[in-house]
């Protein structure tokens, strides 16, 4: 099963809209993974539109349209794999101990609303993914997005982007 993880998109607030080579990630992924700030419900509309499956939640940056139809949290199981997403975890220090305590249940948890991409494994195994952000890159060198692949409930190839 591939993977598409983004976050912070900022459409049209930081860009007119995803950077083609998103979009053809979006277009081969069999799930695409948001966790929020999309700015604009057309986004939400666009990537439902072309993802096979979407999995997202809202952000800070959010308002109440997106809100009424994105959770704060959402969680699905791929392939075996327990996944969480959520838009904010607080700061990073702490962070694995605080997500560990929160979504102890998972296997993988999917956040954003830093722009910085994040990967690491809290103390009993639940790995933190952040993708950054594909559209404002703020203190990255780069903008960027995941892609990752579940099997047999293992997240395997586990790839960061830079746009």
């Amino acid at each position: 099963m591939h993977l598409v993880i983004t976050a912070d998109t900022h459409v049209p607030k930081r860009a007119r809209d995803l950077p083609a080579p998103l979009w053809a990630a979006v277009d081969a992924a069999d799930v695409v993974i948001h966790a929020g700030d999309w700015v604009d419900v057309a986004l939400l509309d666009a990537i439902e539109a072309r993802a096979a499956r979407l999995i997202g939640v809202y952000g800070n940056n959010d308002g109440p349209a997106l809100r009424a139809r994105l959770p704060e949290v959402a969680r699905a199981e791929l392939d075996g794999l327990r996944l969480a997403v959520v838009h904010e975890t607080g700061p990073a220090g702490g962070r694995e101990r605080r997500c560990a305590a929160r979504f102890g249940d998972a296997d993988l948890l999917v956040f954003g609303h830093s722009h910085i991409p994040w990967d690491t494994v809290a103390p009993g195994g639940l790995r933190l993914l952040n993708p950054g952000s594909p559209t404002d890159r703020r203190r990255q060198p780069r903008a960027t997005y995941l892609t990752a692949a579940v099997e047999a409930g293992a997240l395997t190839e586990v790839r960061l982007h830079p746009l």
